[in-house]
């Protein structure tokens, strides 16, 4: 087992999580929070014989981290540690994992998904975990599952269960939620505390020491003026303009500037009033016009013929799907101009000026016997794939020896990568046969690179939390952190913003801390009953809202062309999964390419996309083969419009429907739908 000590700081955060007290410890990003966690860990395995102790991430990735870095080296030759994901066999018998574990490590979904489950091998009650420790634990809001977890902690504290689960939340900064005053930034510091039913710990006395050995990086803004020309974004721009006269705005609805996230906030509410007003036109022209908008943002970010590239490709497939006269004007419109677009973008005389000073700040870090690491932040899926063909495609990058990589978020669309992919890709930045990884936010949250020596934040526009855990990826000796941005433009703002509210954490953590034990526990106290009173009307709400709309009374519309395919009453639900059982929804849609899904089920497995057999082409889904025999359409609620006998209603989620889903029964169906099996 390898020698796990401490450093005086360390030993000063854990010192009343090891008395057994509920703590969040505070420290930077780089400051050891996990090596903490896994020596609290030690002990209190050491001393309760019955512990079972369980780790809880919100990134896939980190499970396989905390588990060969920390867990496994200090705990794995005297304990049996299990690390288990989404794509783990052990994921459905997480019960049965932890009666033969002392540790577990896993994302917060399954161990939610556990707790919530009747079958006896998945189930997992709190009483059954000694030691919870909660990563990332500012993520503890919400409807967030880190919250839903602790909800049921609560409700059980409340009824007077005393035999709960030790919490130890980790963080790098529990935020401010945006608060512009000490007292709103208390209140939120006191809800984490609350949520999590835990104090706030951090170092006092070896506080010199822990500056000392976690150094923060040296901090640049790099600044670009504004591009004195950009005909391709005027073009942009009047484009926008033609079909706002087109549409015939309403006179209540406001459009705010084009090219920014309140433009795009407005045409989102503008396409659903829309929908609910029976309007396609105004519901279509929304759409096109957040494309333009995101060409607009790109254009701002990246090359001009990223942007252009963007709104061809959301053009492709356009003309043949459209179905009237609206789609016949916006398609044409864009055919129309799409020549004098791809000029204009080619333009090299009016690039954009942030791509020539991100070249200067990586050409800083890298070239011939520079051994440099560096991440590049940015905001989409999108601008990872168009940064790392610039970055491929750029002479000067290629010469200085930068060798780059993608790495987003997990998940089963062709623009997510792999489970698999993540850590290939982290394992090659770590071993440094990659030497720039270009991310989404997946990267900001724990990823533990010791050797990363430079962090750029491009075109991004976050909280606190995520500046400050971003600039904590740079733990090499000398490393820097680097904004590019425009001059006076909404990152620099933002950056400066956040900087006051890291400072206003800090003030409010003190405040915290200060409190009177007494004081600080009655304010608790109040913060968890009212949490548990709002959670209890919130769900006799829904309940109420759903026992008052019968599932027959609801229509499914296509998202697109508005056409009614299916009612309320079709659909069932098989655990998390939400299928059309009705025989006549298959002459609604059409099959596409072949569904491959990096985790598998235990009784069903994908089949081929489905779309709208409309001319419209709009996906809905998946088929899937359930329990090897019968084949069910799987849909995703965002892909429809709910008919409603008060409205028309758009959701995101199956949870959020106003009506109850009845669970699918496998044995009612056969007799209904296959009756030949029982003759």
């Amino acid at each position: 087992m390898a020698d796990l000590q401490l450093y005086a700081y360390q030993e000063e955060v854990a010192e009343r999580a090891l008395q057994g007290e509920n703590v969040i410890i505070w420290l930077p990003t780089g400051g050891g929070k996990t090596r903490v966690a896994v020596y609290v860990a030690k002990k209190h395995l050491e001393t309760n014989p019955k512990a079972k102790v369980v780790m809880l991430v919100n990134m896939v990735h980190l499970v396989d981290q905390h588990y060969t870095k920390e867990f496994k080296p200090h705990l794995g030759s005297t304990f049996v540690v299990e690390p288990i994901t989404g794509v783990s066999e052990k994921k459905d018998f997480l019960g049965n994992v932890l009666q033969d574990s002392g540790v577990i490590i896993c994302t917060a979904e399954l161990l939610y998904n556990a707790l919530t489950s009747k079958e006896e091998a998945k189930h997992v009650d709190l009483s059954e975990i000694t030691l919870l420790i909660v990563d990332e634990c500012h993520n503890t809001k919400k409807e967030a599952v880190y919250n839903k977890i602790m909800q049921q902690y609560l409700k059980k504290k409340s009824q007077g269960e005393r035999n709960l689960p030790q919490i130890l939340g980790l963080t790098a900064s529990p935020g401010t939620g945006n608060a512009n005053s000490l007292e709103k930034a208390v209140n939120y510091v006191l809800q984490i505390c609350a949520n999590l039913d835990s104090a706030i710990v951090s170092t006092k006395t070896c506080a010199l020491e822990l500056k000392e050995r976690v150094p923060r990086p040296r901090k640049t803004y790099d600044i670009v003026e504004k591009r004195l020309e950009d005909p391709f974004g005027d073009h942009l721009k009047w484009l926008m303009q033609q079909i706002h006269e087109y549409m015939n705005l309403p006179s209540d609805f406001k459009l705010r500037e084009y090219g920014t996230q309140e433009y795009e906030m407005d045409v989102v509410a503008l396409q659903k009033h829309g929908i609910k007003e029976h309007n396609r036109l105004l519901q279509q022209c929304a759409i096109h016009l957040r494309e333009y908008n995101d060409a607009l943002l790109i254009n701002d970010t990246l090359r001009m013929m990223d942007a252009y590239n963007s709104l061809e490709d959301f053009y492709r497939t356009k003309f043949v799907s459209a179905i009237d006269g609206t789609d016949y004007f916006l398609v044409g419109l864009f055919q129309e101009n799409q020549v004098e677009l791809r000029k204009l973008a080619m333009d090299l005389r009016y690039e954009n000026p942030k791509m020539a000073k991100l070249e200067e700040v990586l050409l800083k870090q890298f070239g011939p016997g520079m051994n440099s690491r560096g991440i590049l932040f940015c905001k989409t899926r999108k601008s990872t794939r168009c940064l790392s063909d610039w970055v491929l495609n750029s002479r000067a990058l290629q010469e200085a020896g930068v060798k780059a990589a993608i790495l987003t978020g997990a998940g089963n669309s062709n623009s997510h990568m792999t489970q698999h992919e993540q850590g290939e890709t982290i394992r090659h930045f770590g071993q440094g046969s990659l030497n720039l990884l270009i991310s989404t936010s997946v990267a900001e949250e724990g990823l533990d690179i010791p050797e990363c020596n430079l962090v750029v934040r491009y075109g991004l526009l976050t909280n606190e939390i995520a500046q400050l855990q971003a600039s904590g990826r740079a733990r090499a000796k000398d490393s820097r952190y680097s904004l590019v941005a425009q001059e006076r433009g909404r990152e620099e703002r933002r950056e400066r913003i956040n900087e006051c509210l890291e400072e206003l954490n800090r003030k409010a953590i003190a405040k915290v801390q200060e409190m009177s034990t007494s004081e600080f526990r009655q304010k608790i106290a109040e913060l968890q009953e009212k949490a548990i009173i709002d959670c209890k009307n919130a769900e006799k709400r829904k309940q109420e809202r759903r026992r008052s709309t019968a599932a027959s009374s609801i229509k499914l519309l296509c998202r697109n062309c508005l056409t009614a395919v299916a009612s309320g009453s079709d659909i069932k639900r098989i655990e998390s999964t939400y299928v059309n059982i009705s025989p006549d929804f298959k002459k609604h849609y059409t099959l596409g390419e072949l569904v491959v899904l990096e985790r598998s089920f235990d009784d069903w497995v994908p089949g081929h996309r489905i779309r709208c057999a409309g001319k419209c082409n709009q996906e809905w889904g998946y088929e899937m083969k359930f329990k090897g025999s019968v084949l069910l359409p799987n849909v995703a609620i965002k892909h429809f419009v709910l008919e409603t006998p008060g409205g028309r209603l758009l959701v995101k989620q199956w949870k959020d429907v106003p009506f109850t889903v009845e669970e699918f029964n496998l044995e009612e169906y056969c007799q209904e739908n296959m009756p030949d099996l029982f003759d």
